[in-house]
């Protein structure tokens, strides 16, 4: 091969992938294509702009929001945690291998910018998932502390709002308990990904997401940090009371290492005698990594 027709071998891939990533930009159109190509593409150009800057800070925002987006889809496709990784792997190999002085990756970044131009100007997106979606809002408030990113979840007769609030995005979990109970202590159970393979799934559960959570001992254990009553800005709607917990910020780290298909438990104390008395809600992993990365 010519070293012309080399250097039109890369172009065509940079465009390639450029092109792939027009068309992923909305999410709409998303669904549509191979999921393992767009979480190549995008991993592909999230490296490059980590290493080359590439992009002014809300287009990259935007990208790697859209690349854990296409991760959260593979795997929904069926791809295991290890061929992800693999894949990954493979694109950010490709990207360290580009000058960032190249006409292919400059062409390629010119086409992304143009791609994620819409999208980076968004305030809000709703991330759906199979059983409940994750609603993401870029505005913060200075003095008021308003949900980031949130999902609500009914367990009984009892609600909680759990997700990412306030201007520092803290992790927190509000709960309303209709018999007016208090629990004195929460805590977040999340499946420890270095030391399981992959999710814990019962096919016979269907969509209950009790039937989407590791077993405890396959689990890390997060307990809430503070307890306070909850801000009227971060109530379940119509809920006049309520407690809010904060967990440390490991527990969103752990959470984006997940498998959208999979849940987390969110678990709370009460006193009993004696024994503890507890009641779990569940919240689904869905596209929390996606949604976090929008809010970046």
């Amino acid at each position: 091969m010519t070293s012309v027709q080399h250097h039109k071998g890369r172009a065509r891939h940079w465009i390639a992938a450029a092109l792939g990533l027009l068309a992923l930009a909305a999410p709409a159109a998303s669904m549509a294509a191979n999921a393992g190509d767009q979480l190549y593409e995008r991993t592909l150009m999230t490296a490059a702009d980590g290493r080359c800057r590439l992009f002014a800070p809300a287009i990259s925002a935007a990208l790697d929001a859209a690349r854990a987006q296409a991760r959260g889809a593979t795997l929904r496709s069926g791809a295991s945690e290890q061929q992800v990784q693999a894949l990954e792997q493979r694109a950010r190999a490709k990207a360290d291998g580009a000058a960032c002085n190249s006409p292919d990756l400059t062409t390629a970044a010119t086409r992304v910018k143009k791609a994620f131009e819409g999208y980076a100007q968004m305030q809000t997106m709703t991330y759906p998932g199979d059983v409940a979606s994750w609603k993401a809002e870029r505005a913060v408030s200075a003095t008021i502390p308003v949900w980031r990113l949130s999902q609500l979840s009914a367990f009984g007769a009892d609600r909680l709002m759990f997700g990412l609030a306030g201007r520092a995005k803290a992790v927190t979990a509000v709960a309303t308990f209709e018999n007016g109970q208090r629990p004195y202590a929460a805590r977040i159970i999340v499946r420890d990904t270095n030391r399981t393979q992959g999710p814990y799934i019962d096919p016979r559960g269907g969509r209950a997401l009790s039937a989407k959570v590791a077993p405890r001992n396959a689990s890390l254990v997060f307990t809430a940090e503070t307890r306070e009553e909850a801000p009227a800005t971060l109530l379940p709607v119509g809920a006049k009371t309520g407690l809010a917990f904060r967990f440390p910020t490991a527990v969103a780290d752990a959470m984006s290492e997940l498998d959208p298909r999979e849940a987390v438990t969110v678990e709370f104390a009460f006193p009993g005698r004696g024994d503890e008395m507890t009641r779990r809600a569940y919240v689904e992993v869905g596209d929390f990594a996606a949604g976090r990365a929008f809010l970046r």
